[in-house]
């Protein structure tokens, strides 16, 4: 519960902190209804929307309204799939504005000691440690390949578990071992002639529950071309942390991210994960009120690029001949990817040019699969909800793989798949291991 004092503070530092130029511009036209998730999955409620939200968060900083429960619901609610911003003819920046209101409404309410310790340990003891990481991920293996699992889906226990979250536990990726996790390459040289050199942004669970999908990334870039360098220094991307009010310690990990490619003398800076991609170009936006930080940010965020698009620059999908088994494919967007990014064509080119399968374009594969990074746990009805409209519109398709650009969305459409009953009929990949795949089907035929 948000106490009157509270109250009053955040509402003084909505005045002080959101920009105005923004919540003005937003011109009530509702372009950006059609295209939010939880406006329509809530039964069009306008507290649900961009509009709506944005319209809470003027009133809130006019002093119209206060800042209770009900406008901490609605923010809540909200996906941060950025949907709304390519269709607003205002340029309205709300995906920004979003982030300030949750870190006002954080740092200014007293959680429950409960609450403060999960924050705690998660945000400021677990992602910004890559050993703790791999520590907690090499558990979670340990997990899969004792047999532990295996007894635990004998017994039933995963019952005592809510649905999302035991349908989550069976649709995990094999871990690696802890060692694995360890021995990750610094410099790779390229299989080909080099085009690039490139630095590459490993993530924190994209290299460790996500490791194959890194190595796949490294061997896609090797063949295209690319030298690699990847900084030992780099750290979780902060996004976690930015979209739930944790701006604070956002911003000290991409100061050691940017400090630990800035001296790389890299063409590009490339990742693999939308939301990683997203909040990593943002850069420059969440330290513009630090100058002696905000130019190189800049310089870091300009050489970003996601794989998909380095692989069309490179023309890797016309030098390596790609090709496998025939089957239906069809492409679910990273919101992050491309709302934030602009990255769609590229990634629809590289599954085009797979020999011997046929791609269905999904309906509305530019809506949020209802992932948004932790959203399917906290706000499992909803997500839910998003999920089961995604998984109509995947079946229609007739899709006998579903592939993604996002770990968070993978992990989402494969928990889609499994809700569906459509295990042994349809699997979920990432663009990464679906291109090594025809890579070394193509070696192997």
């Amino acid at each position: 519960m948000i106490t009157i004092k509270e109250q009053k503070v955040i509402q003084e530092q909505f005045k002080e902190r959101l920009s105005e130029d923004d919540l003005l511009n937003c011109m009530r036209c509702g372009f950006c209804l059609p295209t939010c998730p939880t406006y329509i999955e809530s039964g069009y409620q306008e507290a649900h929307s961009p509009r709506g939200r944005l319209a809470i968060m003027k009133a809130v900083a006019d002093g119209l309204i206060e800042p209770d429960e009900d406008v901490e619901r609605s923010l809540n609610m909200c996906l941060g799939c950025r949907a709304c911003e390519p269709v607003c003819p205002s340029g309205v920046n709300y995906g920004h504005l979003l982030e300030d209101v949750r870190d006002i409404i954080n740092q200014n309410k007293k959680h429950s000691l409960p609450v403060r310790t999960v924050r705690k340990v998660v945000f400021d003891g677990l992602f910004p440690y890559k050993n703790r990481m791999q520590s907690l991920t090499g558990l979670i293996g340990f997990y899969q390949r004792s047999g532990l699992q295996t007894i635990v889906h004998t017994t039933g226990m995963l019952k005592l578990l809510p649905d999302s979250l035991s349908s989550m536990e069976k649709v995990l990726p094999a871990i690696p071992t802890k060692k694995e996790m360890k021995n990750r390459p610094t410099h790779l040289l390229a299989h080909v002639e080099t085009k690039k050199r490139v630095a590459f942004f490993s993530g924190c669970l994209m290299d460790t529950m996500f490791m194959k999908t890194n190595d796949a990334t490294l061997k896609l870039l090797q063949l295209a071309g690319c030298e690699i360098i990847i900084p030992s220094e780099q750290a979780c991307c902060g996004a976690l942390h930015g979209h739930s009010g944790e701006k604070n310690t956002a911003k000290k990990l991409a100061k050691q991210n940017i400090t630990a490619f800035e001296s790389l003398e890299a063409d590009y800076i490339i990742t693999n994960a939308g939301g990683c991609g997203a909040f990593l170009i943002d850069y420059d936006h969440l330290l513009k009120d630090e100058p002696e930080w905000v130019e190189r940010a800049k310089k870091f965020t300009a050489k970003l690029k996601d794989i998909s698009s380095i692989l069309v620059d490179l023309q890797f999908h016309k030098k390596v001949h790609l090709h496998l088994p025939h089957q239906v494919i069809t492409y679910q967007d990273s919101c992050h990817l491309r709302n934030v990014m602009k990255t769609s064509s590229d990634p629809r080119t590289l599954i085009k040019a797979i020999g011997n399968i046929e791609y269905r374009e999904m309906k509305n594969a530019d809506s949020c699969c209802g992932s948004a990074g932790i959203y399917n746990i906290v706000e499992s009805e909803m997500s839910m909800k998003i999920l089961d409209s995604k998984m109509k519109a995947t079946k229609q398709t007739e899709a006998k793989t579903i592939v993604t650009a996002n770990p968070g969305c993978l992990l989402q459409m494969k928990l889609g798949i499994e809700r569906e009953g459509l295990t042994d009929k349809v699997r979920a990949v990432h663009i990464a291991d679906l291109l090594l795949e025809a890579s070394l089907q193509t070696s192997s035929d």
